[in-house]
């Protein structure tokens, strides 16, 4: 008869107040919950991360400046190309030096650097479609964010409702149990004492009654502590805190007034999934633009040179002779850069325009399977809504029916059994009528998500 209402979700909460100064009310809950849960959080920082990629995808067209230098050791060395450098003047001959890296003259220290200033000029396209791709992600990643909020606003709700279900439980069947324990303590009496019209049968009845309401209680206990428990968690509250509700009853909430038709299109509209799609596609059309670009070439322009110097080594002043150890040179560049590999470009864009059909397909089914969550969502809102109204008349009749057989027992018209059966029918009927309203309640809810109305 009692059936669990709330799912408890273990968060890591990083600050757990152990007390609210206020009874918290449902939108305060929900606030609380959106501004505490990790999980959000955690999605929030990936959105940042797309952000990142964006500015590094844009950056791509920025200047590059790449700088390479080190201080290092070279062979020392004076003199020119020759052995002797007079008799190769004085006509005598010329004789090649062989000494190049030799040690004999000592070393010297060996300061070296190279740069490249790089701008590019045209990329084809890379930089544009990959920047597109990156600002359709971060819609994408926003997309989750705002998922994540609806499944913790229902969650939340859940929880809250759910404790007010199993609070209301419990107290009608603490009053029921005390009425019916009441009803012993007088049969009990009358059977001592010999009066009235009462057998130890009646007595059996009412103590299987009351071992039966008993249970009932137990549970309901228990569903009470783990919903508030849960409602705790989902708001960032310690576990062994004081949390008071705003609200003391269950009781349900107003029914939509928008049509089925209204309501699809709403969620076509504004549910976070659409704009999802939306941006995925966006993305996956520009991926592919972008993989074809990349076996294209960069067209740059830039200055790049070197300076190479070792103070214990003569320059070699000839134009046709290079010395690593002792040069300089700078030079304004225009060039292309071009990698190409053949099968993986063609892999690559393969693999993208895969995935933008897959994408296709997906948001092919996605416009015929949402307005079907909000139709299955709005006919159970009306279902759940009149079954709310029929067992509260239910309830109210069961109650009169308890309400006049007690009254007919005490007067020694009726018997045990039939308290025990008008027990047993108010206690079905008006447990079954706070289950439905935490049902109808929670249908709303998931109407409200499905439709985008608490993202």
């Amino acid at each position: 008869m009692i059936r669990a209402w709330v799912q408890v979700v273990i968060l890591n909460a990083f600050f757990l107040p152990s007390v609210f100064a206020e009874p918290l009310n449902l939108d305060q809950a929900i606030e609380r919950a959106l501004n505490t849960d990790p999980r959000i959080s955690e999605l929030e920082k990936l959105v940042d991360v797309a952000r990142a990629t964006l500015a590094e995808a844009q950056g791509s067209d920025d200047l590059k400046i790449s700088v390479n230098s080190f201080i290092g050791l070279s062979p020392g060395l004076t003199g020119g190309l020759s052995v002797n450098d007079v008799d190769c003047e004085s006509g005598k001959g010329c004789v090649n030096r062989t000494d190049r890296y030799t040690l004999e003259e000592g070393l010297s220290l060996w300061n070296y650097i190279d740069y490249r200033i790089i701008k590019p000029l045209y990329t084809f396209g890379k930089i544009k479609h990959f920047s597109a791709a990156a600002r359709a992600n971060i819609g994408i990643k926003e997309g989750d964010v705002s998922v994540r909020q609806g499944a913790t606003v229902l969650q939340v709700k859940q929880a809250y409702y759910g404790h007010l279900a199993a609070a209301d439980t419990y107290a009608f069947l603490l009053d029921m149990k005390s009425r019916v324990d009441a009803s012993i303590e007088a049969v009990e009496i009358w059977l001592e004492d010999g009066e009235g019209h009462v057998k130890n049968a009646d007595l059996f009845a009412l103590q299987t009654a009351s071992g039966i309401a008993a249970s009932y209680i137990s549970q309901a206990e228990a569903l009470k502590k783990i919903s508030l428990d849960g409602l705790k968690v989902l708001i960032g509250v310690d576990l062994e805190g004081e949390l008071e509700l705003a609200d003391t009853r269950i009781r349900p909430v107003p029914l939509p007034e928008k049509t089925l038709e209204q309501l699809k299109q709403q969620a076509l509209l504004v549910r976070p999934e659409m704009r999802q799609l939306e941006f995925g596609l966006k993305a996956r059309r520009s991926l592919v633009a972008a993989n074809k670009a990349l076996s294209k070439p960069n067209i740059y322009t830039g200055f790049g040179g070197m300076i190479s110097y070792s103070p214990n080594r003569d320059r070699l002043d000839n134009p046709h002779i290079y010395d690593p150890f002792n040069d300089w040179g700078g030079t304004p560049v225009l060039g292309m850069q071009w990698e190409w590999q053949g099968g993986v470009s063609s892999a690559k864009v393969a693999k993208s325009k895969a995935e933008l059909a897959a994408l296709i397909e997906k948001s092919s089914f996605a416009r015929s399977g949402i307005p079907f969550q909000v139709s299955e969502s709005y006919h159970n809102v009306h279902a759940f809504h009149d079954a709310v109204k029929n067992l509260a008349k239910s309830s109210r009749a069961a109650r009169r029916w308890m309400i006049s057989t007690y009254t007919d027992f005490d007067a020694g018209l009726e018997q045990a059994e039939k308290i025990v059966t008008a027990f047993q029918g108010y206690v079905l009927a008006h447990s079954g009528y706070l289950q439905t309203v935490y049902e109808y309640n929670m249908h709303v809810a998931k109407l409200d998500n499905v439709t985008g109305v608490d993202r």
